[in-house]
């Protein structure tokens, strides 16, 4: 086994060459890029709106459909079905749109400190999407994550539990939901000792947990480890999110990038620092988190 000591200087000197390396690529790809492959045609929706999409192709605009026990109703005609028309859930194939900004600029606010105004972006998606909630596709389930953290992380144990059990009832699993013990662990009141608040976190980034899961814990690990003055964990727990669970999220990437920056600039290595930057800006599009990194980047470059 290699020795820690060792081990994590590696492993942090890998995870900043390989983001170094990603930057670099990401220039210049779109001069060598070739036309993507076809894809299957799909339903055009509404600017900005999101469909439920039939088994036939059909796409009906969410905001024309409501959950009525086990089938969709009609509140407005659309093409050839009328008002009140009915149709089964077992009918409807997927949810298709663009995810709504709200929630990337809720997972930007929770991670940079305003988890508050975060939770409050989230309401009104988790009550209009709530009748897709169990259809493939849908935003509700990631933003009632997302809320279920914002809550953790103003020691709302109430609103958290509930969340839980609503998560629960949407996604079954053998047990409880993944980001129920997330919640757990970041309601762990901060007179509890830092060792054990940090394996709790610790806990929640091995192979069997989702990477989403994992990726949170390594940043909210990064910022315990950092208020406890050990630096160069946290740059290694910051830089774990998009190197080791990249598949977390794009904001989530990029703010824990932005954080490793921000240490990596107290110590003087602003040529790294800068990289990091240049990265956090593209994942954190249309967040508080870009205009963060921004302002980073114009004090580093």
């Amino acid at each position: 086994m290699i020795p820690r000591a060792i081990f994590y200087p590696l492993l942090s000197r890998w995870m900043l060459l390989s983001l170094s390396t990603a930057a670099a690529l990401a220039s210049t790809s779109a001069a060598t890029l070739t036309a993507p492959a076809a894809t299957p045609a799909q339903p055009t929706a509404p600017l900005g709106g999101i469909q439920i999409v039939l088994q036939n192709g059909f796409g009906l605009p969410l905001s024309a459909v409501v959950l009525k026990g086990d089938k969709y109703e009609l509140k407005t005609e659309v093409g050839k079905f009328a008002v009140g028309a009915t149709i089964p859930v077992t009918a409807v194939d997927h949810v298709f749109g663009d995810k709504p900004p709200a929630i990337n600029q809720a997972i930007a606010l929770l991670l940079t400190g305003e988890p508050a105004e975060g939770e409050k972006l989230l309401i009104p998606i988790l009550a209009e999407h709530k009748d897709t909630a169990k259809l493939p596709g849908n935003f509700w389930l990631e933003a009632a994550r997302v809320s279920l953290v914002a809550n953790a992380l103003q020691g709302a144990a109430a609103q958290c539990e509930a969340l839980a059990k609503d998560i629960l009832a949407i996604a079954p699993t053998s047990g409880a939901d993944p980001f129920a013990a997330l919640g757990k662990a970041l309601l762990m009141p901060k007179s509890t000792k830092l060792e054990d608040r940090q394996a709790a976190l610790k806990a929640l980034t091995t192979d069997v947990q989702p990477a989403d899961v994992c990726a949170y814990a390594s940043y909210f690990l990064a910022g315990l480890l950092k208020s406890a003055k050990h630096d160069g964990e946290a740059l290694e727990a910051y830089l774990a999110v998009p190197c080791l669970y990249p598949s977390g999220g794009m904001v989530l990437n990029g703010v824990a990038q932005l954080k490793a920056a921000e240490l990596l600039t107290t110590q003087g290595r602003h040529k790294e620092a800068v990289g990091l930057v240049e990265s956090a800006i593209r994942f954190t599009k249309g967040t508080v988190a870009r205009v963060l990194a921004s302002k980073l980047y114009e004090s580093v470059k």
